[in-house]
Protein backbone atom coordinates (compact mmCIF):
# COMPACT_ATOMS: atom_id res chain seq x y z
CA UNK A 1 0.00 0.00 0.00
CA UNK A 2 1.67 3.21 -1.20
CA UNK A 3 0.65 6.16 0.98
CA UNK A 4 3.49 8.65 1.20
CA UNK A 5 3.64 12.44 1.65
CA UNK A 6 3.82 14.66 -1.42
CA UNK A 7 5.94 17.21 0.46
CA UNK A 8 8.04 17.57 3.61
CA UNK A 9 6.15 17.30 6.90
CA UNK A 10 6.73 19.51 9.95
CA UNK A 11 5.89 17.53 13.09
CA UNK A 12 6.45 19.04 16.53
CA UNK A 13 6.21 15.67 18.32
CA UNK A 14 6.86 12.13 17.07
CA UNK A 15 5.33 9.24 19.06
CA UNK A 16 6.77 5.77 18.51
CA UNK A 17 5.23 2.40 19.20
CA UNK A 18 7.94 -0.11 20.09
CA UNK A 19 7.25 -3.74 19.14
CA UNK A 20 7.15 -4.33 15.36
CA UNK A 21 7.45 -0.57 14.79
CA UNK A 22 10.57 1.02 16.28
CA UNK A 23 12.08 -2.35 17.24
CA UNK A 24 13.29 -5.20 15.04
CA UNK A 25 12.40 -8.78 15.89
CA UNK A 26 15.64 -8.89 17.91
CA UNK A 27 14.27 -5.95 19.95
CA UNK A 28 16.88 -3.55 18.57
CA UNK A 29 16.65 -0.05 17.06
CA UNK A 30 18.61 0.15 13.82
CA UNK A 31 21.47 2.70 13.69
CA UNK A 32 19.85 4.56 10.76
CA UNK A 33 16.65 5.01 12.76
CA UNK A 34 18.54 6.09 15.89
CA UNK A 35 20.39 8.73 13.88
CA UNK A 36 17.19 9.99 12.22
CA UNK A 37 15.45 10.38 15.59
CA UNK A 38 18.46 12.17 17.06
CA UNK A 39 18.48 14.51 14.05
CA UNK A 40 14.76 15.16 14.52
CA UNK A 41 15.33 15.98 18.21
CA UNK A 42 18.14 18.35 17.23
CA UNK A 43 15.54 20.24 15.15
CA UNK A 44 13.43 20.67 18.29
CA UNK A 45 10.98 17.82 17.66
CA UNK A 46 9.87 15.88 20.75
CA UNK A 47 10.64 12.15 20.47
CA UNK A 48 8.23 10.13 22.63
CA UNK A 49 8.32 6.32 22.98
CA UNK A 50 4.68 5.25 23.25
CA UNK A 51 4.23 1.62 24.29
CA UNK A 52 2.00 -0.88 25.96
CA UNK A 53 4.97 -1.73 28.15
CA UNK A 54 5.39 -0.38 31.67
CA UNK A 55 8.02 2.31 32.27
CA UNK A 56 10.87 -0.07 33.15
CA UNK A 57 10.20 -2.04 29.99
CA UNK A 58 10.73 1.10 27.90
CA UNK A 59 13.82 2.58 29.53
CA UNK A 60 16.32 0.25 27.83
CA UNK A 61 15.24 1.64 24.45
CA UNK A 62 15.27 5.22 25.74
CA UNK A 63 18.94 4.67 26.59
CA UNK A 64 19.65 3.49 23.04
CA UNK A 65 18.28 6.75 21.64
CA UNK A 66 20.50 8.79 24.00
CA UNK A 67 17.91 11.58 24.18
CA UNK A 68 16.66 11.33 27.78
CA UNK A 69 18.89 14.17 28.94
CA UNK A 70 17.41 16.57 26.39
CA UNK A 71 14.14 18.50 26.55
CA UNK A 72 13.01 16.71 23.39
CA UNK A 73 13.59 13.25 24.89
CA UNK A 74 12.32 13.66 28.44
CA UNK A 75 8.81 12.14 28.10
CA UNK A 76 7.63 8.53 27.82
CA UNK A 77 4.07 7.28 27.32
CA UNK A 78 3.59 3.87 28.93
CA UNK A 79 0.91 1.20 29.46
CA UNK A 80 -0.86 2.04 26.17
CA UNK A 81 -1.46 5.64 27.20
CA UNK A 82 -2.44 5.15 30.84
CA UNK A 83 0.70 6.88 32.11
CA UNK A 84 3.11 9.61 31.03
CA UNK A 85 6.50 9.90 32.75
CA UNK A 86 8.83 12.87 32.97
CA UNK A 87 12.30 11.31 32.92
CA UNK A 88 13.95 14.49 34.23
CA UNK A 89 11.90 14.76 37.40
CA UNK A 90 11.28 10.98 37.66
CA UNK A 91 7.58 11.61 38.20
CA UNK A 92 4.32 10.49 36.65
CA UNK A 93 2.63 13.56 35.19
CA UNK A 94 -0.47 11.78 33.84
CA UNK A 95 -2.21 8.62 35.04
CA UNK A 96 -5.51 6.83 34.39
CA UNK A 97 -6.76 3.62 36.03
CA UNK A 98 -9.34 0.93 35.30
CA UNK A 99 -11.77 0.94 38.25
CA UNK A 100 -12.21 -2.08 40.48
CA UNK A 101 -15.73 -2.96 39.30
CA UNK A 102 -14.47 -3.36 35.73
CA UNK A 103 -11.40 -5.34 36.79
CA UNK A 104 -13.53 -7.61 38.96
CA UNK A 105 -15.97 -8.27 36.10
CA UNK A 106 -13.17 -9.13 33.64
CA UNK A 107 -11.41 -11.31 36.20
CA UNK A 108 -14.55 -13.31 37.01
CA UNK A 109 -15.36 -13.80 33.33
CA UNK A 110 -11.77 -14.79 32.56
CA UNK A 111 -11.88 -17.46 35.27
CA UNK A 112 -14.99 -18.96 33.66
CA UNK A 113 -12.96 -19.37 30.47
CA UNK A 114 -9.86 -20.72 32.19
CA UNK A 115 -7.87 -17.60 31.36
CA UNK A 116 -5.27 -15.96 33.63
CA UNK A 117 -5.14 -12.23 34.33
CA UNK A 118 -2.35 -9.80 35.10
CA UNK A 119 -1.86 -6.17 36.09
CA UNK A 120 1.23 -4.00 36.40
CA UNK A 121 3.23 -1.37 38.13
CA UNK A 122 6.39 0.24 36.72
CA UNK A 123 8.63 -2.70 37.65
CA UNK A 124 6.46 -5.82 38.04
CA UNK A 125 3.87 -8.00 36.32
CA UNK A 126 1.35 -9.33 38.87
CA UNK A 127 -0.60 -12.46 37.86
CA UNK A 128 -3.25 -14.58 39.56
CA UNK A 129 -1.63 -17.88 38.47
CA UNK A 130 1.71 -18.94 37.06
CA UNK A 131 1.37 -19.45 33.30
CA UNK A 132 3.51 -19.48 30.16
CA UNK A 133 2.01 -16.30 28.71
CA UNK A 134 2.84 -14.22 31.77
CA UNK A 135 6.43 -15.45 31.62
CA UNK A 136 6.57 -14.45 27.93
CA UNK A 137 5.19 -10.99 28.73
CA UNK A 138 7.52 -10.45 31.70
CA UNK A 139 10.57 -11.47 29.65
CA UNK A 140 9.53 -9.33 26.71
CA UNK A 141 8.98 -6.26 28.89
CA UNK A 142 11.98 -6.89 31.19
CA UNK A 143 9.76 -6.80 34.29
CA UNK A 144 9.76 -8.81 37.48
CA UNK A 145 6.94 -11.32 37.87
CA UNK A 146 4.92 -12.00 41.00
CA UNK A 147 2.03 -14.40 41.63
CA UNK A 148 -0.65 -12.87 43.88
CA UNK A 149 -2.79 -15.48 45.74
CA UNK A 150 -5.61 -13.08 46.73
CA UNK A 151 -5.74 -11.50 43.29
CA UNK A 152 -9.26 -10.07 43.49
CA UNK A 153 -8.42 -8.13 46.64
CA UNK A 154 -5.23 -6.93 44.94
CA UNK A 155 -7.38 -5.37 42.21
CA UNK A 156 -9.33 -3.07 44.56
CA UNK A 157 -7.16 0.10 44.21
CA UNK A 158 -7.62 0.00 40.42
CA UNK A 159 -4.81 -0.47 37.88
CA UNK A 160 -3.58 1.18 34.70
CA UNK A 161 -4.57 -1.86 32.65
CA UNK A 162 -5.42 -5.55 32.87
CA UNK A 163 -4.02 -8.03 30.39
CA UNK A 164 -5.69 -11.38 29.73
CA UNK A 165 -3.43 -13.77 27.80
CA UNK A 166 -4.42 -17.06 26.22
CA UNK A 167 -5.29 -19.14 23.17
CA UNK A 168 -6.05 -16.92 20.18
CA UNK A 169 -9.52 -18.34 19.50
CA UNK A 170 -10.63 -18.00 23.13
CA UNK A 171 -9.15 -14.49 23.30
CA UNK A 172 -10.99 -13.45 20.12
CA UNK A 173 -14.32 -14.61 21.55
CA UNK A 174 -13.64 -12.99 24.92
CA UNK A 175 -12.63 -9.74 23.24
CA UNK A 176 -15.95 -9.58 21.38
CA UNK A 177 -17.83 -10.29 24.60
CA UNK A 178 -15.99 -7.59 26.56
CA UNK A 179 -16.40 -5.02 23.80
CA UNK A 180 -20.16 -5.49 24.02
CA UNK A 181 -20.30 -5.55 27.82
CA UNK A 182 -17.73 -2.84 28.62
CA UNK A 183 -16.61 -0.80 25.61
CA UNK A 184 -20.05 -0.23 24.07
CA UNK A 185 -21.33 0.85 27.49
CA UNK A 186 -18.45 3.30 27.95
CA UNK A 187 -16.86 1.53 30.91
CA UNK A 188 -13.51 0.51 29.36
CA UNK A 189 -11.46 0.28 26.17
CA UNK A 190 -10.90 -3.26 24.89
CA UNK A 191 -8.48 -4.48 22.21
CA UNK A 192 -5.89 -7.14 21.39
CA UNK A 193 -2.29 -5.91 21.21
CA UNK A 194 -1.28 -9.36 19.94
CA UNK A 195 -3.68 -12.19 19.00
CA UNK A 196 -2.95 -13.83 22.36
CA UNK A 197 -2.96 -10.65 24.51
CA UNK A 198 -6.32 -9.02 25.34
CA UNK A 199 -6.01 -5.62 27.02
CA UNK A 200 -8.50 -3.78 29.21
CA UNK A 201 -7.87 -0.04 29.49
CA UNK A 202 -9.59 2.85 31.26
CA UNK A 203 -12.52 4.38 29.37
CA UNK A 204 -11.58 7.16 26.94
CA UNK A 205 -7.92 6.25 27.38
CA UNK A 206 -5.33 5.25 24.82
CA UNK A 207 -2.11 6.27 23.16
CA UNK A 208 -3.94 8.91 21.13
CA UNK A 209 -5.51 10.51 24.18
CA UNK A 210 -2.14 10.55 25.97
CA UNK A 211 -0.46 12.22 22.99
CA UNK A 212 -3.25 14.82 22.88
CA UNK A 213 -2.78 15.50 26.61
CA UNK A 214 1.01 15.77 26.26
CA UNK A 215 0.82 18.05 23.22
CA UNK A 216 -1.52 20.33 25.16
CA UNK A 217 0.79 20.18 28.20
CA UNK A 218 3.72 21.22 25.99
CA UNK A 219 1.60 23.83 24.16
CA UNK A 220 2.12 22.11 20.81
CA UNK A 221 -0.21 22.02 17.82
CA UNK A 222 -1.93 18.61 17.89
CA UNK A 223 -2.35 18.75 14.11
CA UNK A 224 1.44 18.62 13.93
CA UNK A 225 1.85 15.47 16.01
CA UNK A 226 3.15 12.33 14.28
CA UNK A 227 2.71 8.71 15.33
CA UNK A 228 4.21 5.47 14.03
CA UNK A 229 2.33 2.23 14.80
CA UNK A 230 1.42 -1.21 13.51
CA UNK A 231 -1.28 -2.84 15.63
CA UNK A 232 -4.67 -2.41 17.29
CA UNK A 233 -3.28 -0.79 20.44
CA UNK A 234 -2.00 1.96 18.14
CA UNK A 235 -5.42 2.72 16.64
CA UNK A 236 -6.24 5.76 18.79
CA UNK A 237 -2.94 7.50 18.05
CA UNK A 238 -3.22 6.69 14.35
CA UNK A 239 -6.68 8.26 14.36
CA UNK A 240 -5.86 11.26 16.57
CA UNK A 241 -2.48 12.52 15.35
CA UNK A 242 -2.16 14.90 12.42
CA UNK A 243 0.58 12.91 10.70
CA UNK A 244 -0.30 9.26 11.33
CA UNK A 245 2.08 6.68 9.87
CA UNK A 246 1.43 2.93 9.74
CA UNK A 247 4.26 0.48 9.31
CA UNK A 248 4.13 -1.41 6.02
CA UNK A 249 4.54 -4.59 8.10
CA UNK A 250 1.55 -3.63 10.27
CA UNK A 251 -2.07 -4.72 10.19
CA UNK A 252 -3.96 -3.87 7.01
CA UNK A 253 -6.64 -2.19 9.13
CA UNK A 254 -4.06 0.19 10.64
CA UNK A 255 -2.59 0.91 7.22
CA UNK A 256 -6.06 1.71 5.90
CA UNK A 257 -6.84 4.31 8.58
CA UNK A 258 -3.37 5.90 8.65
CA UNK A 259 -2.61 8.98 6.58
CA UNK A 260 0.73 7.51 5.48
CA UNK A 261 2.44 4.10 5.30
CA UNK A 262 6.20 3.53 5.53
CA UNK A 263 8.06 2.31 2.46
CA UNK A 264 10.13 -0.10 4.56
CA UNK A 265 9.40 -2.44 7.45
CA UNK A 266 10.63 -2.33 11.03
CA UNK A 267 13.39 -4.72 9.97
CA UNK A 268 14.55 -2.35 7.20
CA UNK A 269 14.91 1.04 8.93
CA UNK A 270 11.24 1.85 8.23
CA UNK A 271 11.04 4.83 10.58
CA UNK A 272 14.50 6.11 9.70
CA UNK A 273 13.72 5.93 5.98
CA UNK A 274 10.43 7.81 6.41
CA UNK A 275 11.96 10.56 8.56
CA UNK A 276 14.99 11.04 6.34
CA UNK A 277 12.86 11.30 3.23
CA UNK A 278 9.78 13.17 4.43
CA UNK A 279 10.73 15.10 7.59
CA UNK A 280 14.44 15.91 7.86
Amino acid sequence: MLKIPSEKLDPQLIALDLDDTLLTKELKITPITVKALQDAAAKGIYIVPCSGRAENGILQFVRTLELAGTQQGRYVIAVNGSEIFDLHTRTTIYSRKVPYDVLEFVYDEALKRGLPCQVYNSTTTFANVDNEFTHIDARLCKLNMEIVPDFKNFLKPGHTKMLVPGDEKIIAEFCSFLKKELEETGRAVIFTSKPYFLEVMPAACGKGEAIAWLSDYLKLDQSKTMAFGDSMNDESMIRMTGYSVAMCNGLEYIQNIAKYVTRKSNEEDGIGDFLNEFVL
